[in-house]
Order: C-alpha cells, then sequence, then structure tokens
C-alpha cells in the first residue's frame, strides 16, 4: 500500500511557522495584510476567499476584502488594484479569477505591482519562476506541490521527474521549481508519444492534466511518487483529481489524495507568500 501525502500535516507544519514569523513583525510595528479583490458571487471564489481568510486568521494576517459588482466597470476595478499598490499596509493582494467576460483579466493582473503579487498573476512573478530573479511569486497551486514533497522527506535533487500538463498556471511552474531543486524535469502533454511509458521512467510524478482519472497504473513504477494537481466533478459526486487513485495507490510508493492533497496547502503557501511580501517591505 501507499504512504498517502495529506496536506493537512503541511499546511498545519507551514502555519505554525509563519504565525511565529506574522508575530515577530508585528513587534516591528508590521501588521502582514492580504487584499483579497473580488468581483461578484461566484461560488467558487467565495469557497477560496473563505478558506484563504480562515488560514489567514490562523497566521496572524489581516485581511482586506475588495468587493465588486459583477457588472463592474474595468475602470472600477483597475482603482481598487491602484488603490491596492498605493496603500504601504497591504503587502500582497489575491484577484479571484476567472474575471467575468466584460473584464479584461490580463490587463487587471498587470496592473498589479509584483511585489505584491503572491499567486503569480503577473509577467513579472512568471518571469521570476522562469529566470529566478525579480520580484513576485511562484503560483500558490505549483508551490504546494513542492511543500508537500519536502514535508514528506521526498529528494528532488538528481531525480527523474514527469509532469503531464504544460499551463503557465500549474505545468511549467511545477517544471521550472522541480529543475530549480535539480530534479531532471520531462514535460508530458497530449502530443507526448507513448506518455505512460515516459511517466514509467520517473521517480516523482506531477499530474495536472485538466482530466479526471486520466492517469492510471500504466504511467507508474512501484517506486514512483504521484502528487495529483487536478480537480474534477466526480461521477458520483464531490470531486476527484486526474490520477484515477484507486487503480494507482496500489502500484506506487506515494501517493497524494483529492480531496485532502495539494488542495489543503494552497491557502498556506498564499500566507507564506504574503509573510515573505511583508518580511521584504519591512527590510528582513
Amino acid at each position: 500500500m501507499a504512504e498517502i501525502l495529506k496536506g493537512a500535516p503541511v499546511a498545519a507544519a507551514l502555519t505554525e511557522e509563519l504565525a511565529q514569523r506574522a508575530a515577530a513583525l508585528k513587534e516591528q510595528g508590521v501588521t502582514p495584510c492580504l487584499a483579497i479583490v473580488r468581483v461578484g458571487e461566484k461560488e467558487s471564489d467565495l469557497r477560496y476567499e473563505r478558506g484563504a481568510m480562515k488560514r489567514c486568521e490562523k497566521v496572524g494576517i489581516r485581511v482586506l476584502n475588495r468587493v465588486l459588482p459583477e457588472d463592474c466597470t474595468q475602470e472600477e476595478l483597475l482603482a481598487v488594484i491602484e488603490a491596492v499598490n498605493a496603500d504601504p499596509a497591504v503587502h500582497g493582494c489575491l484577484l479571484c479569477r476567472p474575471l467575468p467576460e466584460q473584464l479584461d483579466e490580463r490587463a487587471a493582473c498587470e496592473a498589479l505591482l509584483p511585489e505584491k503579487d503572491v499567486d503569480c498573476m503577473t509577467s513579472a512573478s512568471l518571469t521570476r519562476v522562469f529566470v529566478g530573479k525579480g520580484a513576485g511569486f511562484a503560483p500558490c497551486t505549483a508551490q504546494s506541490c513542492l511543500e508537500i514533497l519536502d514535508y514528506y522527506g521526498v529528494e528532488l535533487k538528481g531525480k527523474n521527474a514527469a509532469v503531464i500538463g504544460r499551463s503557465l498556471v500549474i505545468g511549467k511552474p511545477v517544471s521550472m521549481l522541480l529543475q530549480a531543486r535539480d530534479a531532471t524535469v520531462t514535460m508530458c502533454h497530449t502530443k507526448t508519444a507513448d506518455m505512460p511509458a515516459v511517466c514509467r521512467r520517473a521517480e516523482i510524478l506531477v499530474v495536472a492534466a485538466g482530466r479526471a482519472g486520466v492517469v492510471d497504473e500504466r504511467f507508474t513504477n512501484p517506486d514512483q511518487v504521484v502528487i495529483d494537481v487536478g480537480i474534477n466533478a466526480a461521477p458520483e459526486g464531490g470531486i476527484c483529481g486526474d490520477v484515477a487513485f484507486e487503480k494507482v495507490e496500489p502500484a506506487v510508493r506515494a501517493i497524494t489524495p483529492v480531496p485532502g492533497g495539494v488542495g489543503a496547502v494552497t491557502t498556506a503557501v498564499l500566507c507564506k507568500h504574503l509573510i515573505e511580501a511583508a518580511e521584504a517591505a519591512a527590510g528582513k
């Protein structure tokens, strides 16, 4: 049976560490502050906002909620982002996405100062992921994969890793983060020839394919660690990952569950980025 790499203890350990760092900042007169900008009342946005606020409360991060109506204009949204940029008491910003169709999401993201971009919304943050220099942070979900691997003591240096998916949100950033830790990474996608054979050679397999249950035991080997980033509606209700868990779990060394895996760590990583931004602003 595989080791189940649950996200809850990873998030708890991060929260404990971050709470100490937040307390240290407050002793210097700095209260870490996150602005959450939301347009409309979409349930998925509300759910993530509630989770982020709960985690921020545990860490000791102040949250400013900036809510705009569903039919707001681009100018109204940009005015809120500019106010966030101009406020030295706000150290980071989370913009709930995707935005309504009438809004230019790319322009809204690019309007945010990269040093306050705690979830890789700007081109400057993405550049930092790829070149290792500049302001901004990696996507929280991508960084969560590394946090899980580190917590459970999975060595990355010199390991062969395969990443299924090449989006700028997960696949490519995860690949760069793994390479930065000296793993040798193969990126797989819909045009990869004999993808199961490619993945079987990997010691670490990160799956961000965007399709429920697309990865089964044909992709695995007994010494493999599998990180399932997928979130899909399950046929029987609830959610499931991109990995067919019942088929893969008996065939590998370790695997993250869905739910309860990577997703459980993302708000803790968001708080980690916010604390790092506050520390940078305080000159630490």
